[in-house]
C-alpha cells in the first residue's frame, strides 16, 4: 500500500480516536455531575435506606467522580467497558444484541438512498424538462426541511392508523414464531417499511443535490460532447461515463451519511420501537447507565470513523490525485 496513503490513514485514525475519547469523557462527566443516580430507580417505600445505600455501593457511586473517571479511562484503554447497571451483564454483550439490527437497518436505508438518488438524477437528465426537475427538487426540498420526528409521525398516522397498511411499531409480530419462513420475511418487511422510508427520505435530497451538480458538470465536458457526436446513447453515456466521473463526490458524502446511520438513528428507532443502537443509547441515558452510555457512544464513534475511513480510501483508489493533498 502507498506510504502516503498509510500516513494519512494513521493520522485520521489518531485524530478520530482523540476526538472520540474527548466526547465520551465529556458525556461521562456531564452525566455524573447531574442530579440523581441510577440507584434511585430502586428506591421506594418498600426498601430501607441501608439497602438503597448498598445498591449505590454496588454501583460504586459513593466514590468521588474523579476516582470513577480514572477507573473508566483505565477500563477503556484495556477494552473493558464494564457491567451494565440496567442489564447486569457486560456492556459489550448488551451492545452485541442491538448492533446487528442497526447495521442491517442502516445498510438497507443507505442503499435505498443511493439508488433513489441515482434514479431521480437519471430522470432529470433524461427528460431535460424544467418542470420535471422543479417538481422533483421541490419535493425533495420539502422532505429535507421536514423534521424527522414529524415525518415519522405523519407516516404512522397515514399508513398505520388511517390506511392501516403497515404496523406502527416493533420489529416483528407477537405470533411470528408460528409463521413460515416466507411469512416471517413478509412480517419483517411490513414492520420495517415505514422506518426505512422515514430514515431514507432524510438522505435522498442530499445525495440528489450533490450528484446532480456533479453530473451537470460532467455533461458540459468535451469528452461527453464527443461521445454524443459519435452517436453513443444517453443511457450508455450516463451509466458508463457520467456516473463514473461523479462517483467521487457521492462517496465523500456517503461516508458521512452512512456513519451517521450506523451510529444509530435515535429518533427513528425510538418512535418506531426498534431494537437498535439509537434506542439502546437513549434508554441508557434515561436510566443513567454510565458504562452502557460510554460503550454505546464509543461503538457509534468507531462505526462513524470506519465509514469515513473506508470512504476516503475508496476516493483515493478512484482518484489518485487526492494523495497529493489532504483528505476531505
Amino acid at each position: 500500500m502507498n506510504t502516503a496513503l498509510l500516513r494519512k490513514i494513521a493520522l485520521r485514525i489518531i485524530s478520530s480516536v482523540i476526538v472520540l475519547f474527548l466526547v465520551v469523557s465529556f458525556v461521562f462527566i456531564i452525566i455524573n455531575i447531574a442530579p440523581g443516580n441510577p440507584a434511585q430507580k430502586y428506591l421506594s417505600h418498600e426498601i430501607s435506606t441501608s439497602l438503597y445505600e448498598g445498591v449505590k455501593e454496588s454501583f460504586k457511586l459513593n466514590e468521588p467522580i474523579y476516582t470513577r473517571y480514572i477507573a473508566f479511562v483505565k477500563n477503556i484503554v484495556v477494552g473493558n467497558f464494564g457491567i451494565s447497571y440496567t442489564y447486569r451483564k457486560p456492556v459489550l454483550s448488551v451492545i452485541s444484541d442491538y448492533l446487528p439490527f442497526t447495521i442491517i437497518f442502516s445498510l438497507l436505508s443507505f442503499l435505498i438512498q443511493l439508488f433513489s438518488s441515482f434514479l431521480l438524477v437519471y430522470i432529470v437528465v433524461k427528460n431535460k424538462s424544467k418542470i420535471v426537475e422543479k417538481i422533483i427538487s421541490n419535493t425533495l426540498l420539502t422532505l429535507y426541511s421536514t423534521p424527522l420526528f414529524l415525518l415519522s409521525v405523519l407516516l404512522i398516522y397515514l399508513f398505520s392508523f388511517k390506511i392501516q397498511l403497515f404496523p406502527s411499531t416493533g420489529f416483528y409480530s407477537f405470533n411470528s414464531y408460528n409463521l413460515s419462513f416466507f411469512e416471517k420475511g413478509l412480517d419483517y418487511f411490513n414492520h420495517l417499511f415505514l422506518p426505512i422510508v422515514a430514515s431514507s427520505f432524510v438522505g435522498i435530497p442530499i445525495y440528489y443535490r450533490y450528484l446532480l451538480t456533479s453530473v451537470r458538470k460532467s455533461l458540459g465536458s468535451h469528452f461527453i460532447i464527443n461521445l454524443r457526436i459519435n452517436g453513443v446513447s444517453d443511457r450508455v453515456i450516463f451509466l458508463k461515463h457520467i456516473i463514473k466521473n461523479s462517483i467521487n463526490t457521492v462517496v465523500a458524502i456517503a461516508g458521512i451519511e452512512l456513519g451517521i446511520l450506523l451510529g444509530g438513528s435515535v429518533l427513528v428507532e425510538t418512535i418506531f420501537g426498534l431494537p437498535g443502537m439509537g434506542r439502546l443509547t437513549m434508554n441508557a441515558v434515561a436510566s443513567r447507565d454510565y458504562p452502557l452510555i460510554a460503550g454505546s457512544i464509543l461503538v457509534a464513534g468507531i462505526l462513524i470513523l470506519l465509514a469515513n475511513l473506508i470512504a476516503d480510501i475508496i476516493r483515493i483508489i478512484i482518484d489518485k490525485r487526492l494523495l497529493k493533498g489532504e483528505l476531505s
